[in-house]
């Protein structure tokens, strides 16, 4: 259950590491998995130096600390009872940066994501995908 000021983990490869949660789409308490919500970089990773003739500092990162981005939630620390009576937790809140469309942020996406779709059972819909881009139209229910 991700609610206000819950941090998360940036599973993508965006450059952003931990995020904060600030806003949930589903105008709902909480956010489940493959809910959309929006969150604000509180960490980033440093990606090197963006080339010669850059200043000290600059980064090639895609995101920045204070950035206000779209995400997905990927993983949630909550159990959830799906219908079949299949209980998944994870050791962690995680989501993936998205743009307002819903495209990915990063090219990339790592670690455990669910095989299923909690939320929608029937359709099986598949989380894992080598295409980030399938990835998310599938965490947003789109064709």
């Amino acid at each position: 259950m991700i609610q206000l000021k819950t941090m998360l983990n940036c599973i993508d490869n965006s450059g952003a590491t931990v995020v904060e949660c600030i806003a949930n789409m589903r105008m709902k308490r909480h956010a489940r998995v493959g809910d959309r919500i929006i969150v604000v970089v509180q960490k980033s990773r440093n990606l090197g130096e963006a080339g010669p003739g850059a200043g000290p500092g600059v980064t090639t990162a895609k995101v920045r600390r204070g950035d206000i981005r779209h995400a997905i939630v990927v993983r949630t620390a909550k159990k959830v009872q799906r219908r079949d009576g299949m209980v998944v937790k994870f050791d962690d809140n995680a989501c993936a940066l998205i743009g307002k469309n819903g495209e990915p942020i990063g090219t990339r996406i790592n670690g455990k994501t669910p095989a299923t779709s909690p939320r929608r059972p029937c359709l099986e819909h598949t989380f894992r995908a080598s295409d980030p881009w399938q990835l998310c139209r599938r965490l947003l229910h789109v064709v």
